[in-house]
């Protein structure tokens, strides 16, 4: 398949773009996709398809000894603004590795709320201070940032690590504005670190890492988001059909992928994500896949690393994989500091995806050219850059919440 497609791209022009880009709306065959049915019924299995046998990988889906018990209720926490809810998920049964799910329900809001749902760097304790989240018992990197350093003590969290990454999540606003948070650990789902595959919840999949296609934790963070969803349908509180899913940087690439393949979250929030999230890597600009296969040989499928050093040659690149959200709103933000991410790259990929969001009868990205750092272009699709480096900031989640506010509070 894969030979097929490279010598369609070589020989025949039909199947790319003026810009060289694989066009989202023709398909493999080269059939042209003109109409909504075309586009779910033939283009976006295919592309699900190849994304997930040449860069992702294959995932489990939901696994029917699927266990999740909550262990924590608090209607009187952060001074009575918050419900509490922790809950522990037990995705190939009990015994197995466990993922933690932390759920703050916005007190002053009466009936099933939307939520925003993202998996975290350091553990839930870590975004907020908050003493009644259970620490983590997962993996902890030893941070570089010295008021974290204190926190961690020999890859394991400690009491002062509570709250050190709440400036990353911003709770209170969240709730003031009729929204609960839910976030899991990433440690919790895949081993970040080596030895890869080995603890996690990925773990609890062995056979899936025997073939080319493997469970990577790319793929392993976005299948958690949508296991952590299955969870949330069972809560009254939560509006499950307006869940929107976040990530951030590498997290990012897994939110994007989520919301690519699971069609439940009803918005994707990408925040730098990069290379293999929403970056194109047929710019040539930025990181590149051998960097990604090499630094971080865990994160994709090993049949990704065919196309090392061959980014400008890809079949495919990463517009395909935003189109993959439509109709579904979509906000791809950036930094004019992170250089990796090639910002000019994300607005581009996220305009190239445009053309299934029309289709699909959704507003496309109000921008013709990429945007002067701190303008917010939001349509169907949405972008930023803002000045500084690879973070998530203030800026950044007053962007996402006035998203928020226009999609799915409209619901």
């Amino acid at each position: 398949m894969l030979r097929i497609i490279a010598t369609f791209f070589l020989l025949v022009g039909a199947w790319a773009r003026a810009d060289g880009l694989p066009d989202p709306l023709v398909a493999l065959d080269g059939t042209k996709i003109t109409t909504p049915e075309q586009w779910r019924e033939k283009r976006r299995p295919e592309l699900l398809e190849l994304f997930s046998r040449e860069m992702y990988g294959r995932s489990p889906g939901r696994p029917q000894k699927l266990v999740s018990e909550v262990f924590d209720r608090d209607d009187k926490a952060l001074d009575g603004k918050a419900t509490r809810i922790q809950i522990a998920i037990y995705p190939g049964g009990k015994p197995g590795p466990r993922m933690d799910l932390l759920v703050y329900l916005p007190n002053q809001t009466k009936g099933p709320v939307p939520t925003i749902l993202g998996l975290n760097f350091s553990g839930n304790h870590t975004i907020h201070a908050d003493r009644g989240i259970r620490m983590t018992d997962s993996w902890v990197e030893e941070p570089k940032n010295s008021v974290e350093q204190a926190g961690v003590k020999d890859h394991h969290a400690t009491e002062e690590s509570r709250g050190t990454n709440a400036k990353m999540w911003p709770v209170d606003e969240m709730l003031a504005r009729g929204y609960a948070l839910a976030t899991m650990y990433r440690e919790d789902v895949c081993a970040d670190h080596t030895p890869y595959f080995a603890s996690g919840a990925q773990s609890a999949f062995p056979e899936l890492q025997q073939s080319e296609d493997n469970f990577g934790c790319i793929a392993a963070w976005a299948w958690s988001l949508s296991r952590a969803l299955d969870v949330l349908e069972k809560e009254p509180t939560i509006d499950a059909k307006r869940v929107a899913v976040f990530g951030f940087s590498r997290l990012g690439k897994a939110a994007l992928w989520a919301g690519a393949t699971d069609e439940r979250f009803a918005m994707v929030i990408s925040n730098e994500s990069g290379a293999g999230g929403a970056k194109l890597f047929r710019r040539g600009v930025g990181e590149n896949i051998t960097r990604l296969n090499t630094v971080f040989p865990h994160w994709f499928a090993r049949s990704f690393r065919k196309y090392n050093d061959k980014d400008i040659e890809l079949p495919f690149d990463q517009h395909l994989v935003i189109s993959l959200v439509a109709p579904r709103p979509i906000y791809v933000a950036s930094a004019t500091g992170d250089k990796g991410s090639d910002p000019e790259g994300e607005f581009t990929a996220a305009k190239a995806a445009e053309p299934v969001f029309k289709l699909l009868g959704a507003e496309g990205l109000p921008a013709d050219t990429w945007p002067a750092a701190g303008i917010s272009a939001q349509g169907g699709i949405a972008y930023h850059v803002r000045p500084g480096k690879h973070d998530v900031t203030d800026f950044d989640w007053q962007q996402y919440l006035e998203f928020c506010d226009k999609h799915l509070k409209a619901r």
